[in-house]
């Protein structure tokens, strides 16, 4: 029943991640992909969700005037906030070594603001959750580097991956947030579309 109810609408996931994309399969959800080159550049003066929801609201207007009455566009973006800044996608593997050094023996914030559009409207919303990482070695930061190459990931790392496992000594709030998409809220806003 429930399947049936979301399959009235024509769901458009606007991401390249694999990440996002194996959480709507295992969520059920039938969906097609579409995808548009977008230069992330925003405001400077922007702060933690500030900055996601305004790179998840940027994706989505690129396909303004180009949505059926039945489409409902999902853009979505996910930073590392520590120290009162944001830790995209690392550069290359120094930058990813430093903010794993940075990550070290601190708790972060991992954000992620979903945008949802219709023709009719925009919506966006975010979530946050705390991951605390234990004490990383320079060794176990070089081996999760050279092994697991997280360098499409913000904060350059992956919670599902190695260093999650050996790393992370605590996460208050949504798991699946930190790997990039926070499910629960995403599927109960969907229903609001049927």
């Amino acid at each position: 029943m429930l399947k049936e109810k979301l399959n009235t609408i024509n769901i458009i996931l606007a991401s390249g991640s694999p990440r996002r994309q194996q959480f709507f399969k295992e969520m059920d959800l039938h969906y097609t992909i579409r995808l548009k080159e977008i230069e992330e550049i925003y405001p400077e003066h922007l702060k933690a969700e500030e900055i996601t929801n305004f790179l998840a609201e940027l994706k989505a207007s690129a396909f303004e005037n180009e949505l059926n009455a039945n489409d409902v566009l999902v853009t979505s973006d996910t930073i590392v906030w520590l120290n009162g800044k944001a830790l995209g996608k690392p550069k290359d593997y120094a930058d990813a070594f430093k903010m794993l050094q940075e990550l070290s023996n601190k708790t972060h914030e991992v954000i992620t603001s979903v945008c949802l559009k219709t023709i009719e409207k925009t919506e966006v919303f975010h979530c946050v959750t705390n991951v605390t990482f234990a004490n990383l070695s320079d060794e176990a930061i070089a081996y999760y580097l050279d092994n697991y190459k997280p360098f499409d990931k913000a904060g350059s790392y992956g919670i599902q991956d190695w260093i999650g496992l050996i790393g992370i000594s605590n996460i208050e709030g949504s798991y699946t947030n930190v790997v990039g998409l926070p499910t629960e809220m995403l599927f109960q806003k969907l229903l609001n579309y049927v």
